[in-house]
């Protein structure tokens, strides 16, 4: 683990660390955004079947996604915390035992995920003419889902450990690959077949086996944190605990994000199948245009998690207001950008007016929140990693579920497609003041961290 001092992060200038940690963040982010984007677009030219059947697939994948996700979350806080420390056996640990959950989390999906294509979808509002292309792709993707999430866990270990850069150029590399293979698949070349949406599952999973590969390597034989040692099962239901008291919180705060994602399909899909086809296209785009201050929302998770252990709250004060000020810099200049751009980037995904339309829309009003949403999505992080994920959890419940999804339905009803937007720039406004005082309250009074 390169003797526990390569990347620590308890020291130096915090700014500076900041920075040397965001920018190969930001590079493994559009990997990932390059990811989803190139499939959306080789999809969109089959037709807007397909392109709708890939939106239906994005709550659920993002469920699964969300859940691996949080459990990476939980590994990469109390290894962290555990590097702050500099007690490198328990680095090995919670390292090994994470990826050993990992591997029977991938195989519990699989199972239940074949078995449920059908009445799941049907559940969200896909005909029969788009689930024939859905469960196409679905059950191609539930196959290869291992190459998906024990990378993802791998991947926040590795970050725990202060070392953005590998995570980073795997991300973008396994992008190329996926924009080379996608063609490939999809349309055929040589002696392979158009594949149509089903190439581009089997792309994808191919793509995500070399992260797969990689994040093994990375943490077996450089950072040496799997152990193949003997050790009671108590001590690996101790390091389950403890990543499970910070990944359940953060798996369910996930989750809220693609059930409320679905409920919101569900409500688009009365405006038809151009509307879900721009829906698609344009929360594809969001993450793209967020990438920067999601890059600094996962970079402060290994920061504050590291200076929590070595009990640096001073420098974790310091980070937040660094954090924060640039997000809400950021969030005013994308806005303006987008305001403009909106209709040449849908022009950019799609030849139908109506759904070019669609994402103009969604782009000229919900960016108007971005840079509140960008303080939302730090200081979640943050708490998670200050070992208060259920209060994370809360204030994602509170932006969806109390917030989002109410206001969206009403305004369906009051102002049609433009109200669920609306909605969803509210929800990012409120959430995004209310977790800026929350950290506050709590960082700066240190029983609370107790």
């Amino acid at each position: 683990m390169k003797n526990g001092n390569k990347y620590l992060l308890t020291e130096g200038n915090i700014k500076n660390i900041i920075i040397k940690m965001t920018v190969p963040m930001i590079f493994g982010m559009m990997g990932l955004v390059i990811f989803n984007l190139v499939d959306t677009f080789y999809i969109s030219k089959l037709g807007n079947i397909q392109l709708a059947a890939l939106a239906f697939t994005y709550p659920i994948v993002l469920f699964v996604n969300s859940i691996n996700l949080g459990i990476g979350i939980g590994a990469s806080t109390v290894v962290a915390h555990a590097v702050g420390r500099k007690d490198m056996k328990i680095v090995q640990r919670l390292g090994t035992d994470a990826i050993f959950l990992s591997l029977i989390l991938a195989l519990f999906f699989m199972t239940v995920g074949l078995l449920t294509v059908d009445p799941l979808f049907s559940l969200l509002g896909a005909d029969a003419e788009t689930l024939v292309y859905i469960k196409k792709y679905m059950n191609i993707w539930y196959l290869g889902n291992i190459f998906v999430i024990l990378p993802m866990v791998g991947n926040n270990i590795i970050r725990a450990l202060g070392d953005t850069k590998t995570p980073s150029i795997v991300m973008l590399v396994a992008a190329i690959g996926n924009m080379i293979l996608d063609p490939i698949f999809i349309f055929g070349l040589g002696p392979i077949p158009a594949l149509g949406i089903s190439g581009a599952a089997i792309a994808t999973v191919i793509s995500r086996a070399l992260t797969f590969s990689v994040a093994l390597y990375v943490l077996l034989i450089r950072e040496k944190v799997i152990t193949f040692r003997k050790v009671q099962f108590s001590k690996i239901l101790n390091s389950w605990k403890q990543i499970l008291y910070i990944g359940i919180p953060n798996s369910l705060t996930r989750i809220i994000i693609p059930v409320a994602t679905g409920v919101i399909t569900g409500l688009i899909a009365e405006y038809g199948i151009e509307a879900v086809a721009g829906y698609g296209v344009a929360t594809k785009l969001e993450f793209f245009l967020l990438v920067i201050v999601i890059s600094i929302s996962a970079v402060m998770g290994p920061f504050v998690g590291q200076n929590y252990g070595a009990k640096k709250l001073a420098r974790i004060k310091e980070s937040m207001w660094i954090s924060e000020k640039f997000s809400i810099i950021y969030g005013i200049g994308i806005y303006v950008l987008l305001f403009f751009t909106a209709p040449l980037i849908g022009g950019l995904f799609n030849d139908n007016t109506q759904v070019i339309n669609y994402i103009v829309l969604y782009l000229r009003i919900v960016p108007l929140a971005y840079g509140l949403q960008g303080i939302f999505l730090i200081i979640s992080t943050s708490l998670s990693s200050l070992k208060k994920p259920f209060i994370a959890a809360g204030l994602s419940l509170m932006q969806m579920i109390v917030l989002y999804i109410p206001m969206a339905i009403l305004g369906s009803k009051l102002f049609g497609i433009t109200g669920i937007f609306g909605a969803l720039v509210v929800s990012y406004f409120i959430s995004g003041i209310i977790s800026h005082f929350t950290f506050k309250i709590i960082i700066n009074k240190p029983s609370n961290l107790l």
